[in-house]
C-alpha cells in the first residue's frame, strides 16, 4: 500500500508457543486429561495462519516448554531473555503468545520485551473485527473485545493511575482514569447488549417467516478453513467470500439449494470454530450459532487433509456440546448431523478418504462427490419425516395446499364429507400444523357464531 509515495511496511510479529511437557506428545487422537492432544508443530502452524491473516508478517517463531507457569511472565527467566533477544533481532513489533494471558503476565511481557504483546484471544479478536462486515457481526465484535479489555485495564500506561478532580462541593479524591475507562467500557457493553439483543429479536423474526416457507433449513458448520463457503459456493452457486485463509467467513449466509427429489432447502453458512475460542466470543456470537440451532440438518464439514483432522473434529463438537449445556442447542443435535470430508482431490478423490458410517467424502474444487452429498442431505431430511394421517373438509384447499407444500403426501382419498390424506412432514411442520388444528377447533367450540370462526380458520 502506498501513501505518499511510500510504501507501508507490514508489521514484524513474533509467535511464541508455550508448550507444557505433560501435553506435548502422542498421537493427535490421544487424550491427557480429557484434553485432545494436539501436535506443537501443528499448533504452531496454526498460529502463524492466524497472524498472518490480518496481514502481519511473522519474522519468529518458537516452541517453548513449559514445566510450570509462572503467575508473573507465563514462561521461565531464560525463556524470556531468548525470546527477548529474537525480538531485538528482528525488529518485532507485536509479539504474539499462542496461550492465554493475564493481565498482569501481559503487562510483564510487554516492559520485559518493549514491544506490543498479544495472547491468543486478542489475537482472534483483532481478526473478528477486522473481518466483521455486517452490523451484527461488528456489534458481536465490539461487545466481545470490551469484554475482554475491561480485565486489562491495569497495564504499564501510566495515565491510568491519575486522578481526576472531584466535583469540588463533595470533598474527597476524585475518580480515577482507570475506574473513568471502566465506567465508559461499561456504559458502551449495557448499550451494545441491548442492541445485540434488538439483533437478536429481529433475527427470530426472520427465522419465524422462514418457518412458514416450506424449506428445510441445513446448516454448515465446521473447523475454520475447512472448506465450508467454498461447499457453500459449489452447491448454490453463490460467491460467498471463500479463500484459504482463517476465518473468511464471519457473517452468516443464506441461499437457496433444489435436491435430486426435487425438494428445496435454505443452506446456511456459518462462521468457523478454532481451538480455546475465546469465551466472550462464544457468548457474544450466540445470535449467530443459534442459526445452527434452527437448522434440520447440520452438515459438519472437515478438512480431510489436514493433519490435526481428527482433533478440529473434537474441538468443533466440544463447542456444540456447550450450546447443549447453555440450552441453546438440542441434546439430539448429533442424530440429525451429516458429516462431510471434504478436500478429497488433496487425497487423489473421494475413494482415497477414509469415511465413517453416514459421512460423505467430496471435494468442493473438483465438485466430486457433491451428487452423493445432496442425496445424502435428500435421505436424512425423509428419513426425519414423520408420518401423519389428517380428515380436511372439501371446502378447506387452504389447508391441503399447506400441506403439499409442506410435506409429502403419500396417500389421498376424495370423499363426500372430507378429504383423507396420509402425508409425511417434518416434526416441526407437523407440530405447528396439529397446533392450528387444536387451536382452530378450540375456537369454533368457544365461538357464538361457530360458522365464521370455522371461517376464520
Amino acid at each position: 500500500m502506498r501513501d505518499g509515495g511510500a510504501v507501508a511496511m507490514p508489521t514484524r510479529a513474533a509467535v511464541v508457543l508455550p508448550w507444557e511437557r505433560g501435553a506435548a506428545r502422542g498421537p493427535e487422537h490421544e487424550r491427557v486429561n480429557g484434553d485432545a492432544v494436539r501436535a506443537a508443530d501443528a499448533r504452531l502452524a496454526e498460529a502463524v495462519g492466524l497472524a498472518a491473516s490480518i496481514g502481519l508478517l511473522v519474522v519468529h517463531t518458537a516452541i517453548l516448554p513449559l514445566r510450570i507457569r509462572r503467575p508473573s511472565t507465563l514462561l521461565g527467566e531464560g525463556q524470556l531473555a531468548t525470546v527477548g533477544r529474537a525480538v531485538a533481532d528482528h525488529k518485532v513489533t507485536v509479539a504474539i503468545i499462542d496461550a492465554a494471558l493475564t493481565p498482569v503476565q501481559q503487562r510483564n511481557l510487554e516492559r520485559a520485551w518493549s514491544c506490543k504483546v498479544i495472547d491468543r484471544t486478542g489475537l482472534i479478536l483483532d481478526i473478528f473485527g477486522e473481518r466483521a462486515a455486517t452490523r451484527e457481526g461488528t456489534v458481536q465484535v465490539e461487545l466481545a473485545h470490551l469484554e475482554y479489555q475491561r480485565s486489562r485495564l491495569v497495564r504499564s500506561w501510566t495515565h491510568l493511575e491519575r486522578q481526576r478532580g472531584g466535583f469540588g462541593f463533595l470533598g474527597g479524591p476524585g475518580e480515577t482514569q482507570i475506574e473513568a475507562d471502566r465506567r465508559l467500557i461499561g456504559e458502551r457493553i449495557v448499550r451494545l447488549k441491548k442492541e445485540l439483543e434488538q439483533v437478536r429479536r429481529t433475527r427470530g423474526l426472520h427465522r419465524s417467516a422462514r418457518r412458514r416457507v416450506p424449506f428445510p433449513i441445513v446448516a454448515l458448520v465446521g473447523y475454520t478453513n475447512a472448506g465450508k463457503s467454498t461447499l457453500f459456493n459449489a452447491l448454490t452457486g453463490a460467491e460467498v467470500t471463500a479463500r484459504d485463509q482463517l476465518f473468511a467467513t464471519l457473517d452468516p449466509t443464506m441461499r437457496g439449494l433444489r435436491l435430486p427429489s426435487g425438494r428445496r432447502i435454505i443452506l446456511s453458512d456459518t462462521v468457523g470454530f478454532i481451538s480455546d475460542l475465546p469465551h466472550e466470543l462464544i457468548a457474544a456470537f450466540r445470535a449467530t450459532l443459534e442459526e445452527v440451532s434452527e437448522a434440520d440438518i447440520i452438515l459438519h464439514v472437515r478438512d480431510a487433509a489436514h493433519p490435526e483432522t481428527t482433533a478440529q473434529r473434537e474441538d468443533v463438537t466440544a463447542v456444540l456440546e456447550d450450546m447443549v449445556t447453555d440450552g441453546t442447542l438440542d441434546a439430539d443435535w448429533q442424530t440429525r448431523t451429516i458429516e462431510i470430508l471434504n478436500k478429497a482431490d488433496l487425497l487423489g478423490g473421494v475413494e482415497r478418504v477414509p469415511v465413517r458410517s453416514g459421512g460423505v467424502a467430496v471435494s468442493a474444487i473438483t465438485g466430486e462427490g457433491l451428487s452423493a452429498l445432496k442425496s445424502a442431505i435428500d435421505a436424512r431430511i425423509v428419513a426425519g419425516m414423520e408420518t401423519a394421517d389428517y380428515a380436511i373438509p372439501p371446502q378447506d384447499g387452504a389447508r391441503l395446499a399447506w400441506l403439499y407444500q409442506h410435506g409429502e403426501v403419500v396417500e389421498r382419498q376424495d370423499e363426500e364429507d372430507a378429504v383423507h390424506v396420509t402425508v409425511r412432514l417434518l416434526p416441526a411442520d407437523r407440530t405447528r400444523f396439529d397446533e392450528n388444528l387444536s387451536r382452530c377447533a378450540e375456537e369454533v367450540t368457544t365461538s357464538s357464531n361457530a360458522g365464521a370462526a370455522r371461517d376464520a380458520c
